[in-house]
């Protein structure tokens, strides 16, 4: 859902992206979500537009997932996947109005509607101690966050996010005015991303899907989903801009936003980081209840899923963000075909350069992304990458810090060559490293976060007296 996280964390501050936070009632029971923000205070200066939030800057992102992208899903519209789900409609429909003002937004909302769903996550009551340790459960389940997802195939595969679910005990979902019971097929924190699959369903209408490669700024969208549980709402806008980019620690997103209400999930997330590559950035409203939710053309095709906010309430202050459905669909197919959805790896362990750490070291630039460790076999090593190497561009863009890296190494697909430029003891190299997978590590991920091994990890970077040893993984 698009919810906030917690305000004494850095989200919710003035002009910081967070996941749209709220309180919704109805008779009888009592509503608390979350909606994930963005930072609009710090959007990253460099020509791919991307923007970055405060709270991360400089950061140690102590995390065993690796940072990359996927495999554009092409043609993805009636097309099968190998598990022989087809995803999205079948037929391609063009929508003909004679104004942005007058008939487009009802003919693209009649369209779409039937294929955006409200999602309702319950979880079961729990007593806690003196230290706020759980205790007991009583069985009892309680709504405890709700959002919304996007009708995927005619017998009930829905994408949302995985902050709309995370931490869910049951879930009841809406769709074309019939509720059902859901299960979660599977989720990837690490993009925010879920697929979860409504029983017993069949004849849905799933949403006809775009293609978010090819957006232009300025051109007319529409938000669907369920802002503070208001089912099958609209809000029309315009592309802002494409290619922003957020990283948001999970840690920082739990908790409650300093009004009395909690994030929807937040309990079950790890300790680990999620990567917004590239994300769409729009004016049409996106608020609680949103997150999971449809941004759609004029022609009503499926182009984001709608998840962040930057706001200085919480709420809609004109800033959203959704994730491209290229990336989403692709993570959605993966996910449906029992797959561990998988990103592009480096195959590097990284540090942040800044002026203090450099003049302390003697590195011979200020700001970069220090490569600290190389995986044996990765690509970063058949590159011939060292221990040492300080990053300083990647494909041209400018790298002041391992954050960025990360971003830039998340926006490609495993295969992918890229070209990096590198200080290495004073002398400028420029390196063409093919990207590998990070399928191997993603289960190790898996397993560590079962754990507590990963919060461990952090603290323990974090208490290290010296700053540069505060690593990332890419």
């Amino acid at each position: 859902m698009t919810d906030q996280f917690n305000n004494q964390n850095g989200y919710g501050q003035p002009g910081q992206p967070i996941p749209p936070a709220q309180g919704y009632q109805q008779p009888g029971y009592q509503h608390s979500y979350t909606q994930p923000v963005v930072d609009a205070q710090n959007p990253r200066k460099a020509s791919s537009g991307r923007t970055f939030g405060t709270a991360f800057a400089g950061a140690a992102l102590a995390c065993v997932i690796a940072f990359g992208g996927f495999t554009v899903y092409q043609n993805v519209t009636g097309a099968p996947s190998s598990s022989g789900v087809t995803l999205g409609a079948s037929t391609n429909t063009e929508i003909q109005a004679q104004s942005t003002d007058d008939t487009l937004p009802e003919a693209v909302a009649q369209k779409c509607l039937p294929s955006v769903a409200a999602i309702d996550v319950y979880t079961a009551q729990t007593s806690t101690d003196m230290f706020g340790r759980s205790t007991s459960s009583s069985g009892a389940l309680t709504e405890s966050s709700l959002g919304s997802g996007v009708v995927l195939s005619e017998d009930g595969y829905i994408i949302t996010n995985n902050h709309v679910v995370a931490g869910a005990d049951a879930l009841k979902v809406t769709v074309g005015g019939e509720e059902y019971d859901a299960d979660v097929v599977g989720t990837d924190e690490s993009s925010d991303i879920a697929v979860i699959k409504l029983r017993n369903a069949s004849g849905l209408t799933p949403v006809e899907i775009g293609d978010s490669d090819n957006l232009t700024i300025g051109e007319w969208v529409m938000s669907i989903g369920s802002p503070f549980g208001l089912e099958q709402s609209v809000a029309t806008g315009i592309v802002s801009a494409t290619s922003r980019s957020q990283i948001m620690s999970n840690s920082e997103s739990s908790g409650s936003d300093g009004y009395g209400y909690g994030y929807g999930g937040s309990s079950s997330q790890s300790g680990g980081y999620t990567i917004y590559p590239n994300m769409i950035q729009t004016d049409a409203a996106i608020n609680p209840g949103n997150s999971g939710g449809a941004l759609v053309d004029s022609n009503g095709k499926l182009i984001g899923i709608n998840t962040l906010i930057t706001s200085y309430s919480g709420n809609y202050s004109g800033v959203g963000f959704a994730i491209p459905v290229n990336y989403a669909v692709n993570i959605a197919q993966q996910i449906i075909e029992g797959k561990t959805p998988t990103h592009a790896q480096l195959g590097v362990s990284l540090s942040t350069v800044n002026s203090q750490n450099a003049k302390r070291y003697g590195l011979k630039v200020d700001s970069g992304a220090y490569i600290s460790a190389v995986n044996s076999g990765s690509g970063a090593a058949e590159a011939g990458l060292e221990e040492g190497d300080i990053v300083t561009k990647f494909d041209g863009n400018s790298v002041s810090s391992a954050s960025d890296l990360m971003l830039d190494v998340r926006s490609k697909n495993p295969g992918d060559k890229v070209t990096l430029e590198v200080n290495r003891n004073g002398d400028t190299k420029q390196i063409e490293v093919t990207l590998g997978s990070d399928e191997s590590s993603q289960s190790a991920a898996t397993q560590q976060n079962s754990g507590s091994s990963s919060s461990e990890m952090l603290n323990r970077l974090l208490n290290n007296s010296g700053s540069s040893s505060k690593n990332d993984a890419a």
